[in-house]
């Protein structure tokens, strides 16, 4: 490995070896999601928080999950519910024009808290109600995970569960949601940009993060093969929860509620 090769194409606050690692940690979490449905994008965000710069986490991660999430649509276009997308996406729209305009003064803790345990009543709550599945709850959901992932960016989990409540289907889940976070992130990635945030120097980083969530995208589809829909669902249920499980503790942290 050529290390000042790399040293010469990544960002000066990036060391080459750990950004050997997070291009690994891309390709197992992208596996994690196309073979259980969720949770790669929310564990590549903790794993870069360990390490990259606050203000370039969530831009950063937005990048990486829009290329990863296309990746994910492009090899399951055929399975894809554009009824729903066509639904989410003037959501997803409106929750980025808010969240760009609003300050928002909560805590992030009682956001990820909210969020945390919404995931928990989505997996082994009684199913939601049909008029929360019907357009209008898809629009007000996309509204809502849009404009909190520009400012929390792990609402990922939120909307795979959401997603699950309208679809049994193991490809049908996969491919949706994975198109669905290409709309979030895509939204994500203009309003950063009108921000100001300062994504040249981190180009070269997020195109190989990309390809080695590609890798592990095609691998995890392959495993899903594997899987029937009762099983991934059980599967699914569990990585959300232990998500969810992830957020309450993180939310307890940043409150204080640890001690």
């Amino acid at each position: 490995m050529d290390w000042l090769f790399l040293s010469a194409v990544l960002p000066a606050t990036l060391d080459p070896a750990l950004a050997i690692i997070l291009l690994v940690a891309s390709a197992i979490t992208s596996l994690i999601t196309a073979s259980l449905g969720a949770g790669g994008g929310a564990l590549l965000l903790v794993l870069m928080a360990l390490w990259l710069p606050p203000a370039a986490i969530i831009p950063v991660h937005g990048l990486i999950q829009l290329g990863s999430n296309g990746g994910r649509a492009a090899l399951t276009l055929r399975y894809v519910d554009w009824r729903v997308l066509a639904i989410f996406l003037p959501g997803v729209v409106l929750g980025a024009v808010l969240g760009a305009a609003v300050l928002v003064s909560l805590p992030p803790a009682i956001w990820q808290l909210t969020i945390a345990l919404f995931i928990l009543y989505l997996c082994w709550g009684p199913s939601l109600p049909k008029a929360i599945l019907s357009p209008i709850g898809v629009f007000l959901a996309a509204l809502g995970t849009t404009f909190l992932t520009l400012f929390v960016g792990a609402t990922g989990p939120l909307v795979a569960a959401f997603i699950k409540q309208i679809h049994q289907d193991r490809f049908r889940t996969v491919s949706t949601f994975a198109c669905a976070m290409v709309l979030q992130h895509g939204a994500k990635a203009v309003v950063f940009g009108f921000a100001g945030f300062a994504l040249g120097q981190w180009l070269p980083f997020i195109a190989a993060m990309i390809v080695c969530g590609f890798v592990g995208t095609w691998l995890g589809l392959h495993v899903l093969r594997r899987l029937s829909n009762r099983r991934f669902q059980q599967f699914f249920n569990v990585l959300l929860t232990l998500l969810a499980l992830r957020l309450i503790w993180q939310a307890a942290e940043m409150s204080g509620w640890m001690g």
